[in-house]
């Protein structure tokens, strides 16, 4: 076998051993999931959050509730945990909200430009409100921003790298 060969082979290993680590931390997260809230598989996203890796997925629960989880991509572990509402005149959110979505939408396309794709509306574990916007850039990167729906302030980004799954009820 020659030098480049041996390379090739090298970095296959090497990337097979990541490949392989990557699918376990994803497996954790979807058993971790699954065990805290049992339920139909929504949408999978893969994350960059401040340059970590995260896997976002959103299951609907027999209530017909929908839930958000985050997952670090390593472990798999979950890392955060909310609850989404269909309509943003829903009790559990509205309670909260002091910013409209208009305003929040302004103050995501002022840091972020580019045309909103999808809105989620969320309610945190603590109660708190957020809007939370799928904004694509002109270069085609898509940024998923959180908005505090008291303050107004971008609480959250993240640089999604791939999705499985659409929810017609979120897109713009």
């Amino acid at each position: 076998m020659n030098k480049s060969q041996i390379g090739i082979a090298v970095a296959l290993l090497i990337f097979a051993g990541a490949s392989a680590a990557a699918d376990q931390g994803l497996e954790n997260c979807l058993q971790a999931v699954k065990k805290d809230k049992a339920g139909e598989l929504l949408k999978l996203e893969k994350l960059n959050i401040a340059g970590k890796g995260a896997y976002e997925v959103e299951v609907r629960d027999a209530n017909r509730t929908e839930w958000e989880f985050v997952c670090d991509a390593d472990s798999g572990k979950i890392t955060e945990r909310e609850t989404e509402v269909a309509d943003p005149n829903t009790s559990s959110f509205k309670k909260n909200v002091k910013v409209t979505e208009e305003d929040a939408a302004a103050t995501v396309l002022k840091a972020y430009p580019g045309t909103i794709q999808e809105v989620e509306y969320e309610v945190e574990e603590n109660g708190a409100s957020s809007y939370e916007f799928d904004v694509v850039s002109d270069k085609g990167v898509e940024t998923k921003v959180e908005v505090d729906a008291a303050s107004g302030k971008i609480i959250e980004t993240a640089t999604e790298e791939w999705e499985i799954g659409e929810e017609a009820d979120e897109l713009r």
